[in-house]
C-alpha cells in the first residue's frame, strides 16, 4: 500500500478539495439549485481522479471494482422495488441518469466508498476482521452525513425516515464488500482515500450543519 505524497498525489488531493470546497462555498452564497445539479460531474471527477491515483490498473482490480459497483447496484435496486436493506425510499433526480430507478453512480459510489474506507483502515489494525470492520464502519459513517439533507436536496428520500436498518445494512454489506476487495489481494493509496474521505465528510458534514 502507498503511502507517499507525489506530486501527482498532490495535484489529485488538490482537484478533490477544490471542487468539493467548490460546492460548499456556491451552495452557501445561494447557488443551491446549480451546485446540485451538478453532483453527478463532481462525482464522476472524483472517481476518475480516485482511479487515477489509487490506482486501479490490473485485470483483477478492475473486475473486482466493476463487481463491487454492480452488487452495490443489485442492493440499491433491490432497495428500491421490493423495501428490502434499508427500508423504503426512491430516489429524487439530482444524482444522475437511472436504472429502473435507480442511479448509475450509486453503483460506483459504493465501490469507490469501499476501497477508499478499505486503504484507510488498514494501516491503523494488524487483524483483518478488525479493518474491515472499520472499513465498514466509516462507510456506516459517511452515510449517515448523506441521509441528514439527500432529502432536501432531491438525491433519495425515505418514507418517513431512515430506519436502523439502513445503517445495519450499510455496515453489513460494507462489511462483504471490505473482504471481497482485501481478498482479491488489492491495496490502494492511502493518501488518496483519505483525502477523498475527508473531503466528503466536510462537504456533507457542512451540509448537514449548515442545513
Amino acid at each position: 500500500m502507498s503511502t507517499t505524497y507525489t506530486e501527482k498525489t498532490w495535484i489529485g488531493i488538490g482537484i478533490l478539495w477544490l471542487f468539493h470546497l467548490s460546492g460548499v462555498i456556491g451552495i452557501g452564497l445561494g447557488h443551491t439549485d446549480w451546485f446540485i445539479e451538478k453532483t453527478p460531474l463532481n462525482l464522476s471527477v472524483s472517481l476518475a481522479v480516485f482511479l487515477w491515483l489509487y490506482p486501479v490498473q490490473k485485470k483483477q482490480s478492475i473486475l473486482v471494482f466493476l463487481l463491487i459497483a454492480c452488487l452495490g447496484m443489485a442492493a440499491e435496486w433491490m432497495g428500491v422495488h421490493w423495501g428490502w436493506f434499508f427500508g423504503d425510499y426512491s430516489y429524487g433526480s439530482n444524482f444522475g441518469p437511472k436504472f429502473q430507478g435507480v442511479p448509475y453512480l450509486i453503483g460506483l459510489y459504493w465501490a469507490l466508498l469501499t476501497l477508499a474506507t478499505s486503504a484507510m483502515a488498514k494501516p491503523w489494525l494488524k487483524s483483518n476482521w478488525a479493518q474491515w470492520a472499520l472499513g465498514a464502519a466509516l462507510m456506516v459513517v459517511l452515510d449517515f452525513l448523506l441521509e441528514q439533507w439527500a432529502p432536501l436536496f432531491d438525491f433519495w428520500t425515505f418514507d418517513p425516515h431512515p430506519p436502523a436498518k439502513n445503517y445495519i445494512s450499510w455496515f453489513v454489506l460494507g462489511f462483504g464488500l471490505q473482504v471481497l476487495w482485501d481478498k482479491a489481494g488489492n491495496r490502494g493509496s492511502y493518501p488518496i482515500s483519505l483525502h477523498l474521505y475527508l473531503a466528503q465528510v466536510f462537504f456533507f458534514g457542512t451540509l448537514f450543519l449548515v442545513y
